[in-house]
């Protein structure tokens, strides 16, 4: 039991992922079952922090079956939580708001609240993913609420960089800024590499839409460097995509390209949709800046159709990036021929880049 939380505080503390092999043999010889089954969720529940979603997702598949054999309530709880941030991760928005809204409603039940602080988490992307701003803040504040009763000093940071993010979306650029700065000393006084990465891109992002691109550009590579120390794809993926936006709205056509066909790789190994849409949203502003009006609008619309095969449609607090493109193109275009590139674009899988997109400016 110990070295199954020696692992997991490795790889949520310093980024460092031990092999897992002796560690899962020694569970196997456990002869406490439930103990077992809450050491593998433990440990499947870290690993979506590094490079481990398909060990996190068998270990987590594992530990919720073995806890619903033995009527462990609270393991099934808890597991039906890191199912819904793995179902985040790779962008199945179904699952994740079925297995977040369960996990919920099993922790109210038994009145644990901390489980009730990780299964909000889960609500609030959710929330935020749909647009429903005013729900993602009210549950953010009722998880800040918690994690301060609780004494849950990251959790504290994570539920800041949370409002932070509303308070971005809506456009209150000072609000974010404080509470990003704020969430980020606490992450920072509890050395948790994922609070810390969170408010710091907070932080990048409320600084681009400001039009400061070297801060932006700072924090984002910091934030970087981190997910790629544990080969984090979403992160990387993410972050690429927003130095790859720096890069283009500071003229440089051929750098963004670079950035965000790097990003659209990063994105492959994510299989979530909305992570490639970024990245063809990124590709698209780099080829319209080069003057490629009509490759950029074939882009955008093959993005557009992948955001709605799985509903989620870009809320309007993160449009901004593609409606400054699509003015772009259409300016350049007209109607009737970018809504006919569009329509092309629609037409292609969202993996799968076309030739011309990954050609040098």
């Amino acid at each position: 039991m110990a070295l199954a939380w020696q692992a997991a505080f490795e790889l949520l503390v310093e980024g460092v992922r031990r092999p897992l092999g002796p560690v899962l043999d020694l569970l196997d010889g456990l002869d406490d079952p439930r103990a077992a089954a809450r050491a593998r969720l433990f440990l499947g529940s870290t690993l979506f922090a590094g490079t481990g979603m398909s060990d996190s997702e068998h270990l987590v598949a594992r530990a919720l079956r073995e806890c619903t054999e033995l009527g462990d309530r609270w393991g099934v709880a808890a597991a039906l939580s890191a199912r819904a941030t793995q179902a985040m991760l790779r962008g199945d928005l179904a699952a994740l708001r079925r297995d977040g809204e369960r996990s919920h409603a099993l922790f109210e039940e038994l009145g644990d609240q901390w489980g009730r602080l990780q299964a909000i988490d889960s609500l609030t992307t959710a929330a935020e993913i749909e647009g429903d701003y005013p729900r993602a803040g009210r549950l953010n504040s009722e998880g800040l609420r918690i994690a301060e009763e609780l004494g849950l000093w990251t959790e504290v940071s994570q539920r800041l960089s949370g409002l932070g993010r509303i308070a971005l979306l809506t456009g209150d650029h000072e609000a974010a800024e404080r509470l990003h700065t704020q969430a980020l000393r606490l992450a920072t006084e509890q050395s948790s590499m994922p609070a810390v990465q969170f408010a710091e891109f907070g932080l990048a992002l409320g600084a681009r839409r400001q039009g400061r691109l070297d801060v932006a550009e700072a924090h984002a590579r910091r934030v970087l460097a981190a997910n790629q120390a544990i080969g984090y794809q979403p992160g990387i993926a993410l972050t690429l995509a927003e130095l790859g936006f720096v890069h283009e709205l500071r003229g440089q056509a051929d750098a963004a390209l670079a950035v965000h066909l790097e990003g659209h790789a990063a994105a492959r190994e994510t299989r979530d949709v909305r992570a490639l849409a970024l990245a063809l949203e990124g590709l698209a502003g780099a080829h319209a800046l080069a003057g490629r009006h009509r490759l950029a609008a074939e882009l955008l619309g093959t993005a557009a159709q992948a955001r709605r095969s799985v509903s989620a449609p870009l809320p309007p607090g993160e449009r901004g990036d593609v409606d400054r493109i699509t003015r772009t193109v259409r300016l350049a275009l007209g109607e009737r021929a970018c809504t006919a590139a569009f329509e092309r674009g629609a037409r292609r899988r969202p993996d799968v880049l076309p030739e011309a997109a990954t050609r040098p400016v």
